[in-house]
């Protein structure tokens, strides 16, 4: 019974961090609401989503991270938007000098979140963990799709946990030790540049967040970013020649 609350518990912080610590509330105009009825399960890419960067195939970027680099495989062959996105983002440098703003390992390892762009300015005074990437095309925040591939499929399905009330499959990227995903709000669509690394296996997080890589190397780096630290550096060094972009942006 103890193991069992423990893990409630712990289930409702990392829950409440990923939840709070996501993308800006959304226009109610032009995003889904968190207050109506649950978004249509589909395998075809939203045409609001139509014009977001993709990755075909796979991509290795580096960060540096307090002197020691830290490697991740971006995979976009099981999540394309959300890794393109991603390796996009990289490739404008929008990472470098951003500030990791939430780390919980207690009362077990969980996560290390960051990508807020707001931190970038360290005499920002207001809390962090509710910026997203604005897109100087367009003027506006970039939101990605929740983007998840079950085991077996062709294609990624959007817009909704696979565990909901319609569907419960296993995804194909898992939420196991090292993996890299992004953070949202409520809202399933509403990811914009916020990611986290996984401290330890979160089985309880598959299918409702939005896995799109895993770091191959510098793990031990991952576990000793403090609240505070900052990403020096970030560069795809390998695949990016799989990035393709559409539109303006």
């Amino acid at each position: 019974m103890e193991i069992n609350i423990r893990h409630w518990i712990v289930s409702v912080m990392i829950l409440g961090a990923l939840l709070i610590g996501g993308c800006a509330q959304q226009d109610a105009t032009s995003q889904p609401s968190t207050l109506s009825t649950e978004p249509p399960l589909t395998a075809q890419i939203p045409d609001a989503f139509s014009n977001l960067p993709r990755l075909e195939g796979k991509a290795t970027v580096q960060m540096v991270i307090n002197g020691k680099p830290v490697v991740i495989e971006v995979d976009g062959t099981n999540a394309p938007i959300t890794a393109g996105n991603f390796v996009d983002l990289v490739q404008r440098q929008v990472y470098d000098g951003l500030m990791f703003h939430r780390v919980v390992r207690e009362p077990e390892p969980f996560v290390v979140q960051g990508g807020d762009p707001q931190s970038k300015d360290p005499n920002f005074g207001r809390p962090l963990g509710t910026g997203g990437f604005i897109d100087p095309a367009t003027g506006r925040e970039r939101y990605i799709p929740l983007e998840i591939t079950p085991e077996g499929a062709q294609s990624p399905v959007y817009g909704s946990p696979l565990q909901s009330a319609r569907m419960s499959q296993t995804p194909v990227l898992k939420h196991q030790r090292g993996a890299v995903a992004m953070a949202r709000s409520q809202a399933p669509n509403s990811a914009s540049s916020q990611f986290y690394f996984a401290l330890s296996d979160l089985e309880f997080l598959d299918g409702n967040y939005a896995v799109f890589g895993k770091v191959t190397e510098g793990m031990d780096v991952v576990d000793s970013i403090q609240e505070g630290d900052r990403i020096q550096s970030a560069q795809v060094v390998d695949g990016l020649e799989n990035l393709r972009t559409n539109g303006p942006s």
